[in-house]
């Protein structure tokens, strides 16, 4: 055999030693994915898990480790392929928070209101139709309250008010973003009133009717604050919803110069009352002010209003003046007098810029005229003083909006 041919078959069994080789390699990867994987140890263990898992999926909002969470509308656990068998939430000092289930076992929701700025932890468990058990936890933290803000609002839920009253609206925080937040604010009234609202700054807003309200009406408020952002990072926390009440149609007429208030009823005069208002030097606002306060007795005391001596004290400091009604933040009230002669009634304009009305000392005497004003009134009543020789009140001193046009009050509106 010649080396050439020697060399020749060599190759021939070299290469057919190696397909042998490449196809014995092969082989086994073949089978296998001729059979699915079925026969290895890892597809049976996974088919053995997932005949164990339940189909129940349990979802809770917020997510987990959210920051930044709502006080009324989260923690909100619910179920798909299965029923709750048991939810717990505690907060971060190992308090359990009461919570409702629903009665096919599909949702539950706390039944109270969460608290700002805490950790919340929840645990929930379902069952699906196999009887197996889902677990699922959760923790997340409600917003801050440097992070949130709330509005303080008058009058109370349930009150009965004065036909002047309007829905005043109190932020602690600057609203910047003034638009969301009117928008998620509703004032209506039964009467079918066209209402609308006035920022006084960034952190008021009024809202009123064009004309006083109807007699015997009923508004509503709605807050609907929960998760409006009112400024960079800040968002509302509030959603509830007010009723108040109007009462009888009482407006009051004081006149500086003839010195003497008629209270009306429906337009017609009920009661007229000698009154004193602010002396030449002290003249008393003119203008629409609204009864925003009732006090039996109160003190007054001039200097917390920029009266005050030479020694600094108060020009006057009076522990109990009686039936004393505010009409406006910077201090003007209409009050009974007990240390006025009955003689200055009606007839001599001498007081620090409020409406005076002869009365006793103690508040007890029902007989007087500033008794009976005070009884016959209404936080939101509206007062008109006329002919004072001053200038008219401001409309954001006070609940005294009603010194606005229409054209000017919506012009303030923010929607």
């Amino acid at each position: 055999m010649t080396n050439s041919t020697r060399r020749s078959r060599l190759t021939a069994a070299s290469a057919l030693l190696g397909g042998v080789l490449v196809l014995t390699g092969c082989s086994g990867g073949d089978a296998d994915a001729t059979s699915g994987g079925n026969d290895t140890s890892q597809a049976k263990a996974d088919d053995a898990a997932a005949k164990k898992s339940s189909e129940a999926q349990i979802t809770i909002t917020p997510k987990d480790g959210s920051d930044n969470a709502s006080i009324n509308n989260s923690a909100v656990v619910s179920v798909r392929k299965g029923t709750l068998t048991s939810v717990t939430m505690t907060s971060q000092d190992g308090k359990t928070v009461a919570g409702q289930l629903s009665a096919d076992k599909k949702s539950w929701k706390p039944s109270v209101r969460l608290e700002r700025s805490t950790t919340y932890r929840l645990a929930a468990e379902a069952e699906d139709s196999g009887g197996r058990i889902a677990h699922e936890n959760a923790s997340f933290t409600t917003v801050s309250p440097a992070n949130s803000f709330i509005g303080t609002f008058t009058p109370d839920n349930g009150a009965t008010v004065g036909v002047g009253m309007p829905v005043s609206i109190n932020f602690d925080k600057a609203i910047t973003n003034k638009a969301a937040v009117q928008k998620g604010i509703t004032v209506s009234s039964s009467s079918g009133q066209e209402v609308a609202c006035h920022w006084f700054n960034a952190n008021r807003m009024d809202c009123r009717p064009e004309e006083y309200w109807k007699e015997g009406s009923t508004v509503t408020l709605k807050l609907a604050l929960d998760g409006v952002q009112g400024a960079s990072g800040v968002y509302g926390v509030q959603q509830k919803t007010v009723t108040f009440h109007i009462g009888r149609n009482q407006v009051s007429y004081v006149d500086a110069q003839t010195k003497q208030m008629k209270v009306t009823q429906d337009g017609k005069v009920v009661k007229t009352i000698p009154i004193s208002a602010g002396s030449p030097e002290n003249k008393t606002y003119e203008g629409r002010m609204v009864i925003s306060e009732k006090f039996k007795e109160t003190r007054m005391n001039g200097a917390t209003v920029g009266f005050t001596d030479d020694d600094g004290k108060g020009e006057y400091d009076i522990k109990d003046v009686p039936h004393a009604m505010r009409l406006t933040n910077s201090g003007t009230f209409i009050h009974g007098n007990y240390w006025g002669a009955p003689s200055v009634f009606g007839n001599v304009n001498t007081s620090h810029g409020c409406v005076g009305l002869q009365d006793k000392k103690g508040a007890n005497d029902p007989s007087t005229p500033a008794s009976w004003f005070y009884d016959h009134s209404l936080i939101g009543d509206v007062v008109v003083v006329q002919h004072t020789g001053d200038k008219t009140v401001s409309p954001d001193n006070g609940l005294n909006g009603w010194n606005m046009d229409w054209a000017q009050w919506k012009a303030g509106s923010a929607v």
